[in-house]
């Protein structure tokens, strides 16, 4: 083999690696996203069973259904531009006129930036405007048992 097909080889390796880092990319944010989601009903779901009234906090924009929708459409969004930028990055190597574009770097590092300023107010939100869930009271098994049969 000689040289230059050897360096053009490593020069398609790396594309696809780097390729491959944006999918594990977008994956991640696909799974945090739905993480975050599910995260949130299940912390309403919780509060609603052990208080014994439904969530009635005050609706608004920001909240872990709507954070994690976005990170997973975010996450959907980078698996196209990568897969362009990959096929941009294969024919410039082909054609030896690489030219290094910095773009995709900044809009993700935005991306993932501005997310992670939009979770900041949520969380100071839900936790400064929820009361401390009251300690259930201690119940020996004798009485859970006579109430149990007296029914």
């Amino acid at each position: 083999m000689t040289q230059d097909k050897i360096d053009r080889q490593r020069e398609h390796q790396a594309n696809e690696r780097t390729f491959l880092a944006w999918l594990r990319t977008s994956i991640g944010m696909i799974g945090f996203g739905f993480a975050i989601a599910r995260f949130g009903l299940f912390l309403r779901e919780l509060q609603a069973s052990v208080t014994g009234e439904p969530d009635t906090g005050t609706a608004i924009a920001i909240n872990s259904q709507t954070l994690g929708v976005v990170l997973v459409i975010m996450g959907i969004i980078f698996i196209p531009l990568s897969v362009w930028r990959y096929n941009q990055v294969f024919q410039q190597i082909e054609f030896s006129a690489y030219r290094p574009s910095r773009w995709m770097v900044w809009l993700t590092a935005a991306t993932v930036m501005i997310v992670g300023v939009l979770t900041i107010p949520f969380v100071l939100f839900r936790h400064s405007t929820r009361e401390p869930i009251p300690p259930l009271e201690p119940q020996s098994w004798k009485n859970v048992m006579g109430d149990r049969d007296r029914q």
